[in-house]
């Protein structure tokens, strides 16, 4: 980076300064862990010599700390795959089950939502359809930050929820199911040719809370890009020329992924495996009467549903990293 010609070439130069940042995301708190190691032994010997109740109590809190910093840093070390350091866009859809479904659905996007918002994640809804009733039909989370996409992508498939139904007058137990996708954030640099002739452009009411403007002008847009039948939508902002731009953005990253399918069948396994929203397909199932959520993929689970629900996913995207590695989950049943 210190070469004269250095920013000659500045999508290459782009590179180099994303793939430094990585990496010293991961240097560093690599060093400071190791700082932590030696602070440590230091406290130990000084609880062993003056065996002070006072001190010994310090350590634990300390070793506590810095195994939880570990089990942070062991995770970010995970994240290699070609997409993991981007930014993602989580889409969540309501599946089989009417009103319940789309209500499942609205829980789904508050839990992630508070995800983001618990991990320093800038969150941006672009897309948002309510249901009739009650809760959406589906949701487009942009969620920009580094390794979004890796973290996320452990959340690709069926979710399903057993509860005792709050729109039942008999308060009967109903089994719901909503999906989740992730895509990457694809950076503006990146060449995908798309052609107007293969766009079909719509606009429509946005609607919803977003006031009069919203309500009375056509400000939300629908793109089909008419080759492949992908199809995007975005109704956030205001402006229809900002609802354009971001749905391309959300275009591009779909076709770039397409073509990263097309070439590497493992992607298209990590991130569109997902099959119908309904029984069968479920990747993890969050039984609220029983008090139990379960990944079945990597056998995680939790007693603390309501935890869960409110954003708390470190221990299911952890597992599921390991288990892509090949390792066994450290982390197993839990009651808290």
């Amino acid at each position: 980076m210190s070469a004269a010609r250095f920013w000659d070439n500045p999508e290459k130069a782009r590179e180099t300064v994303a793939e430094l940042k990585r990496t010293t995301a991961l240097l560093k708190p690599f060093g400071e862990l190791n700082s932590t190691g030696d602070d440590l032994r230091a406290l130990a010997e000084l609880t062993e010599e003056y065996e002070s109740q006072e001190s010994e109590a310090e350590l634990r809190r300390e070793v506590a700390k810095a195994e939880k910093r570990l089990g942070e840093f062991e995770l970010h070390a995970m994240l290699s795959g070609p997409n993991d350091a981007r930014s993602a866009f989580l889409r969540v859809q309501a599946g089989t089950g009417g009103t319940e479904a789309c209500d499942w659905a609205n829980m789904l996007l508050r839990m992630y939502l508070r995800w983001m918002e618990d991990h320093g994640y800038q969150a941006e809804v672009v897309d948002l359809s309510p249901a009739e009733e009650a809760g959406i039909r589906s949701a487009t989370v942009a969620c920009r930050g580094d390794y979004a996409c890796g973290y996320l992508r452990s959340e690709v498939g069926v979710h399903r929820l057993v509860r005792i139904s709050p729109f039942d007058a008999n308060k009967r137990r109903h089994t719901s199911f909503a999906a989740v996708d992730v895509i990457p954030e694809i950076d503006e640099d990146i060449q995908i040719e798309i052609r107007p002739d293969d766009l079909k452009t719509d606009t429509f009411r946005s609607g919803g809370p977003g006031g009069q403007h919203q309500n009375k002008t056509e400000s939300g847009v629908r793109i089909t890009h008419l080759p492949t039948g992908v199809v995007v939508e975005c109704r956030s902002e205001r402006s229809q020329h900002k609802n354009r731009a971001t749905a391309m953005k959300m275009l591009k990253a779909k076709l770039y992924r397409l073509e990263e399918q097309k070439r590497e069948a493992e992607l298209a396994k990590t991130y569109d495996e997902k099959g119908e929203i309904a029984w069968g397909n479920q990747i993890r199932s969050y039984v609220l009467d029983d008090s139990r959520v379960k990944d079945h993929r990597t056998g995680h689970e939790t007693g603390n549903t309501q935890k869960v629900l409110d954003g708390d996913l470190d221990g299911f995207i952890q597992a599921y990293l390991r288990q892509q590695l090949g390792e066994p989950a450290k982390t197993g049943k839990s009651a808290k």
